[in-house]
């Protein structure tokens, strides 16, 4: 009877450390190895729950085994084996391909994880208490609008005008007025069938009035296209569109307008081409960078390193910022910058924009203006309405690293910003679901 006892309890354990450690491998186990050649890896990202991309640093789990407490008996949990630290080469829709440093004896149905380099993306320590924002601002009285997406443009007899789109497809234009007031000029109504994503100004036509840019979402046709806008006497007027998904980099006078190929590899987008105007149509034109398949939201191509680099700083699936370096390395920020609830379903995918990353002061010297936004405790910030509130934190690019200099906390949520010649512009969006333009210098 004891016998039996002891050998149905060690039976009942053994089963629950095995079932416990294939499941936990089951549900971990979000890419796989398919194919190897050498020391390039083929791996299945079909199911990944983190967004891979080109440069991303990966191991192999080689051999796994469980570690016991010779005493007790205890199950401690795995110990894995890894391979050597390998880089990620290739990244398709449902695969991506890595090399290794060297060969190695990786097999088929392996599991990979993505890693962090100590020398390329060791995240930076944040100070206890960064400091509070020296920035001036100015807040402008609320509007009866969620904004997801403003500008600043200039139009005959308006110059620099406050553009905005509103989570329910209105752009509007707005005059400062006295006490902080926002008047508003000319409004459109985007579609029903048509959700708006952002909007961006520039007189790419050289006419002497800007065009507006408004990329829209069309669920039907699982699409995303710009429409363009221009102000014809007292009214605002569609009169063109693009197949392309359009955004300003830049501030003020120094935007740059760009377009990307949406949708190129799932849910993700091409690369970037200025946009121009010739023959009477609005077209890629011959300048471009590689944007690695992250959409122009989010991200900020700028002389960041030095006077001469083109540094592509974006923010990552996992939150952080990352920026790539002169030498292909990349370093990366701390904090988490990819809380955004402006966001789509394409397809079978939730595809997030995350709020642009603003760029700017002497080449070599920039400072980054990256938007923060807080979940309410204990839920997952999916929503807008599980969002409490947003800051903006100030980096700069030190000792290899980027670091979160100050911080300037806001009473709303934020979805995007924008930069003039002169100042940064947001839109906190308050629990009231009105909103509030923020004007901050820089």
């Amino acid at each position: 009877m004891v016998y039996n006892y002891y050998m149905k309890n060690f039976y009942f354990r053994a089963l629950a450390v095995f079932l416990f450690s294939f499941f936990s491998l089951s549900l971990s186990a979000q890419i796989t190895v398919v194919r190897v050649e050498g020391n390039k890896i083929f791996m299945d990202i079909s199911s990944a729950t983190t967004h891979v991309q080109e440069g991303d640093p990966f191991k192999v789990i080689l051999s796994s085994e469980t570690l016991t407490n010779p005493k007790t008996g205890k199950e401690l949990g795995l110990v894995h084996s890894y391979s050597s630290e390998g880089k990620i080469t290739k990244v398709e829709s449902l695969f991506a391909v890595g090399e290794l440093p060297k060969k190695e004896t990786v097999s088929i149905g392996q599991e990979v994880i993505l890693s962090a380099t100590e020398t390329a993306t060791t995240a930076e320590k944040e100070p206890a208490a960064p400091a509070k924002s020296t920035h001036t601002s100015v807040r402008y009285n609320p509007v009866n609008q969620i904004i997801i997406g403003l500008t600043e443009g200039n139009f005959p007899q308006h110059p620099n005008t406050l553009v905005t789109l509103s989570e329910k497809g209105e752009i509007t234009l707005w005059e400062r007025g006295e006490n902080h007031a926002l008047i508003p000029l000319l409004s459109y109504d985007l579609p029903a069938t048509k959700k708006g994503i952002t909007v961006s100004a520039k007189d790419i036509k050289n006419s002497g009035s800007d065009q507006l840019f408004v990329p829209v979402y069309d669920q039907a046709r699982q699409s995303i296209s710009t429409l363009v806008f221009e102000v014809q006497g007292n009214t605002l007027a569609q009169i063109a569109s693009m197949p392309n998904f359009v955004k300003e980099l830049g501030c003020g006078s120094e935007k740059t307008l760009w377009a990307q190929r949406p949708f190129v590899t799932s849910s993700r987008p091409g690369n970037a081409k200025n946009v121009v105007y010739k023959k009477n149509k609005f077209i890629n034109g011959d300048k471009s960078f590689a944007t690695q398949h992250n959409w122009l939201l989010g991200l900020n191509i700028y002389p960041i390193q030095s006077e001469t680099a083109e540094n592509l700083i974006y923010t990552s699936s996992n939150g952080k910022l990352r920026m790539v370096l002169e030498n292909d390395k990349r370093t990366e920020s701390a904090g988490n910058f990819g809380s955004t609830p402006n966001r789509i379903q394409y397809k079978q995918e939730i595809v997030r924009f995350f709020p642009s990353l603003q760029v700017y002061g002497p080449h070599g010297n920039a400072q980054i203006a990256a938007v923060e936004n807080t979940a309410k405790i204990g839920l997952l910030s999916n929503t807008f309405g599980q969002y409490q509130d947003g800051k903006i934190h100030f980096l700069t690019f030190e000792q290899g690293r980027l670091k979160t200099a100050e911080v300037l906390d806001l009473d709303g949520v934020l979805y995007d910003t924008s930069c003039t010649d002169e100042s940064l512009l947001t839109a906190a969006v308050l629990a009231d679901g009105t909103s509030s333009i923020v004007e901050i210098s820089k």
